[in-house]
């Protein structure tokens, strides 16, 4: 998009609170100028990488989720992932302080649970920690939490 700033906030307001609730992940990316986007060898890791890790990751939420009607967080009802997946203690504090602030929704706190229960399965850890869930606060809200972002610290 060229457009000016103007006209691009614009466009976000008109965006209501309720459809942005939808949608769960915010990633703001830099423009990519056209000598990164010809050079040879990027600097991202390699499909076959990334697409192992996502394997491993699916398989660890497909295990944990054995004996129920879902296979991967994105289906696991709220209400289950509140009462029964359970994050690590302490682990959503954040969440509920942004809860309690008006920051996040009923429903976007179990968006975030969902991404951050993704979070952990890349990282290979049992169940979300604060920095799983404050990744996925990050990637909801778009405020910076100092959370790791990059690939290889998932």
């Amino acid at each position: 998009c060229e457009c000016p700033p103007s006209v691009v906030r614009r466009y976000q307001a008109r965006l209501s609170g309720p459809l942005l609730d939808r949608v769960d992940l915010r990633v703001e990316v830099e423009p990519v100028d056209r000598a990164d986007l010809l050079k040879q060898g990027g600097r991202g890791e390699p499909t076959a990488v990334v697409a192992a890790r996502v394997r491993e990751a699916r398989a660890r939420a497909a295990e944990r989720l054995a004996g129920t009607p879902w296979t991967t967080n994105s289906e696991v009802p709220g209400h289950e992932l509140r009462t029964r997946l359970l994050a690590a203690p302490g682990a959503l504090a954040a969440a509920e302080r942004d809860l309690e602030r008006g920051l996040l929704t009923a429903r976007g706190l179990d968006r975030v649970l969902r991404v951050a229960w993704t979070v952990a399965d890349l990282r290979g850890a049992p169940r979300p920690e604060a920095r799983d869930v404050a990744v996925a606060l990050e990637l909801r809200t778009g405020i910076h939490r100092g959370a790791p972002m990059e690939a290889g610290a998932l």
